[in-house]
């Protein structure tokens, strides 16, 4: 266990350095001049030039890159090139539960939905019930998430009044009103999730229902159910866990077109208003704070494959 974990420690520092090195590359990648959006049009070439060089952007890249690193380090991710140049930390901070609550709340919504129609597909694979799963499973993959929140929209927002479109309420304003204003999007994120883990899960659960000691389950009399959820679900659940760390951690950051749709003040909102604006340090630590949570959900889950499956503890002695 210990070997394991300083090797997903030494990974985990080679792709942050990887991700860091490509995240600040954006500020030569994205376009226009950032001595223009800190100063705006009509200035002379002397004006932007000293901007420049104020701003650092003289130095080699190494050098700026060594800088920002080391700033970031301290949990400084600088300030905004648009007025009032807020500061970085400060505005992601603010934007990150936002996104981070939308793509928990859809992760659960999903595994409530996937894991017993999965279990109850898998069981009895090749039945009604499972063709029937199947067929959903497939029309909801088929449905992109924008055209879904669009659906949801006029349904429950505009025609039925059921559910609010361009209000958001923070936890800290009452746990009731944040699950109200959220359940919406959060659904529409989870309706693709849902039909994804449910085809996963379904396909090991098949797999793992036919080994030997689940046979020697259902020949003691053990019920269907203490043998799904007992015997089968849990080393069945290896890709499914797999796949919710991935998951996790794209859904923070690809949350973009929801929270535009309804107007959420969350990660994608704030890239994307900020690579509009050609505001390179904003959009820089944003990407840097999701590929940290990405990377770090992703090792947590790789350590807990010998907890779902001890015959992976069994492989590593």
């Amino acid at each position: 266990m210990a070997r394991d974990l300083v090797k997903r420690l030494i990974e985990l520092v080679l792709v942050l350095a990887i991700v860091s090195v490509g995240t600040f590359a954006l500020v030569d990648l994205m376009p226009g001049d950032p001595a223009v959006v800190v100063l705006g049009e009509g200035h002379t070439a002397a004006e932007y030039a000293a901007q420049r060089h104020s701003m650092g952007l003289d130095d080699a890249l190494p050098v700026r890159y060594g800088h920002w690193v080391g700033d970031a380090l301290t949990g400084d991710l600088g300030k905004s090139f648009v007025p009032p140049n807020s500061d970085v930390g400060g505005r992601v901070a603010a934007a990150l539960p936002v996104s981070a609550e939308l793509a928990v709340l859809a992760l659960l919504m999903a595994l409530v939905v996937a894991v017993p129609l999965a279990m109850w597909s898998a069981y009895r694979a090749g039945g009604v019930v499972d063709r029937a799963v199947g067929a959903v499973t497939f029309g909801v993959l088929s449905v992109p998430s924008f055209l879904a929140g669009m659906l949801f929209i006029a349904l429950f927002a505009q025609r039925l009044g059921w559910f609010p479109r361009l209000e958001w309420s923070r936890i800290g304003d009452g746990l009731g009103g944040n699950l109200y204003h959220a359940f919406l999007p959060a659904l529409t994120i989870a309706l693709m999730e849902a039909a994804t883990f449910t085809r996963v899960l379904r396909g090991d659960l098949i797999t793992t229902l036919q080994e030997d000691f689940i046979l020697s389950a259902k020949a003691k009399g053990m019920t269907p159910l203490h043998v799904l959820f007992r015997d089968a679900l849990r080393p069945s659940s290896l890709s499914l866990v797999t796949l919710m760390g991935i998951s996790l951690g794209r859904l923070i950051g690809s949350t973009v077109i929801v929270e535009y749709l309804f107007a959420l003040p969350g990660m994608g909102t704030l890239i994307i208003g900020a690579a509009d604006q050609g505001d390179v340090p904003m959009v820089q630590g944003a990407v840097l704070v999701i590929a940290l949570i990405y990377v770090l959900v992703n090792a947590v889950i790789d350590l807990s494959y010998g907890r779902l499956d001890p015959r992976i503890r069994r492989a590593h002695v």
